[in-house]
């Protein structure tokens, strides 16, 4: 009995642990497809409304997918245009060029 019982015990905790460690891929590119999205949208309501947003979205989420710097720079894009309007977003140059034209 005591035998089961430590064996249903590792069972638990080993899947438990494979269970988050193999989520982490996932939210990281749920939130960057979030982000991507974001961005992308945000261009094309304040610069060209015939931007194509799906476009942009997959070469967005492609370079955020090969280099962690890209990531930090799209997330640093989207903090910055988060909480400004159209016109208050320019100043988010620097941290957006490369996402977007």
């Amino acid at each position: 009995m005591n035998n089961r019982f430590k064996f249903a015990a590792l069972l638990c905790f080993g899947l438990s642990a494979v269970s988050v460690v193999g989520c982490s891929d996932t939210v990281d590119e749920v939130k960057d497809e979030v982000d991507c999205h974001q961005v992308c949208s945000r261009y094309a309501d304040c610069v060209d409304s015939d931007y194509d947003i799906d476009a942009c979205q997959d070469r967005c989420e492609s370079a955020a997918d090969n280099s962690e710097a890209r990531r930090n720079k799209l997330r640093a894009c989207d903090d910055c245009i988060e909480d400004k309007s159209c016109g208050g977003s320019f100043v988010c140059l620097d941290e957006c060029s490369g996402i977007v034209p």
